[in-house]
């Protein structure tokens, strides 16, 4: 693994865990109860209309209440930062991609154009220049 997808996956990790708390607050989940006309407030009656009226324990909804009124556990904390470093290498990895030979910069040969299909403009002396791949 490359240095640029570790730093980008420490990255996302970091983030991820220290944004989460802060993220839920935001949604509704707060430590003194689900927060009105928030979109905790929106699942919560949506939970509550499925169920008959009641939030069953250890759904969603119960589980991010909690988790806001009482803070992320350290094994919610690693599975956070586990998705945040997921997240984080895969943007690291398609932002670090390497130039296709489709989309290469043209180069000189003589005073044709070549670029990965051949020749711009007229004959192909492009067969016998070398293949500068970036």
């Amino acid at each position: 693994m490359d240095p640029f997808t570790l730093i980008g996956a420490g990255v996302g990790a970091v983030l991820t865990v220290v944004a989460a708390p802060a993220v839920l607050t935001a949604a509704g989940f707060t430590a003194g109860g689900i927060a009105a006309g928030s979109v905790a407030s929106s699942l919560m009656s949506a939970a509550a209309v499925a169920n008959g009226g009641g939030i069953a324990a250890g759904s969603v909804v119960a589980t991010l209440q909690a988790v806001g009124a009482a803070g992320i556990p350290l094994a919610g904390q690693a599975i956070v930062g586990t998705l945040g470093a997921v997240a984080g290498a895969a943007a690291s990895m398609a932002s670090n991609c390497t130039v296709s030979e489709h989309t290469h910069t043209p180069r000189a040969v003589g005073s044709q154009y070549c670029s990965a299909w051949g020749a711009v403009g007229g004959s192909d002396p492009c067969s016998r220049a070398p293949q500068l791949w970036y």
